[in-house]
């Protein structure tokens, strides 16, 4: 499974991985902190259970087995009915649990299924697990708005970086203001088209109802290859290079980089 997480639960450590289907929680952490002998599969074998699950299974699972599913739950609650979750997940292609091997092996579910586990162990577990579970989030969520908010800060900085290099290089003496404003508009977009593919123009009448810019708009990975490519231009104009041999050099590069960094695991660490 993917690299974990853990949270604390009234003193019980609890691995929570992320998968493409959502967070899974792992359900056999929780179990530690139930008081008695209590297993697994006695709260896979109750009819309440199997209920809640076909119903989570047939809003979020378009595979799922529902004629085995009829066969398990006319049989939940009997004395002599038992069920593994490896059982479960064969018969019906439940995605809701998984139960795994190696290093962060026992049984998962998704975080809506082990919430509802929680309330196996005691009203207040649960209440104390969807507490952590929500802080959990919350600090995820701030630091992925600080990754973004310091690649936009730096998209700032070399902005100003790569003005100065069209004011010293491209910009002809004497002119007015407005003439100098559309050279570094003109620049910018040069930046736009190698990235974006689009004019900032271009961008605003495909996009009548956004707020921002295009640049406000962009990825994580975006804001870095801007502000790669805002340096690497002034780079450019500094060595005397046309507009167009600049556009296709920017192009070529910021299509590799965007390559490089959506197969970046680091990236995809903070999504």
């Amino acid at each position: 499974m993917a690299k974990s997480k853990t949270i604390t639960v009234k003193g019980t450590i609890i691995t929570i991985v992320n998968e493409n289907n959502g967070d899974f929680i792992s359900i056999t952490d929780m179990l530690k902190a139930k008081d008695g002998d209590f297993f697994i599969s006695d709260w896979l074998r109750n009819r309440n259970t199997v209920e809640f699950l076909g119903i989570w299974e047939s809003v979020y699972n378009p595979v799922f087995n529902y004629g085995e599913f009829a066969i398990i739950k006319s049989q939940a609650g009997l004395n002599n009915y038992k069920i593994s979750v490896k059982e479960w997940v064969e018969k019906t292609n439940a995605i809701g649990l998984k139960a795994t091997t190696g290093r962060y092996g026992g049984t998962y579910a998704h975080k809506d299924i082990a919430f509802e586990f929680g309330m196996w162990i005691s009203a207040e577990f649960k209440v104390y697990l969807i507490k952590e579970f929500q802080r959990l989030k919350e600090d995820e969520n701030d630091r992925l708005k600080l990754d973004w908010s310091f690649q936009r800060t730096l998209a700032k900085v070399n902005y100003h970086i790569h003005t100065d290099a069209i004011k010293e290089n491209l910009v002809p003496k004497e002119l007015s203001k407005i003439q100098i404003g559309f050279v570094y508009a003109n620049e910018a977009d040069l930046l736009n088209v190698a990235l974006f593919g689009i004019t900032a123009k271009e961008w605003r009448d495909a996009n009548p109802k956004a707020t921002g810019n295009i640049r406000d708009a962009a990825t994580i990975e975006q804001l870095v290859v801007l502000s790669n490519l805002e340096s690497i231009n002034a780079v450019l104009i500094h060595q005397g290079k046309a507009q167009s041999e600049r556009l296709v050099q920017l192009n070529i590069i910021a299509i590799t980089q965007m390559k490089s960094l959506l197969n970046n695991k680091q990236i995809k660490k903070l999504k």
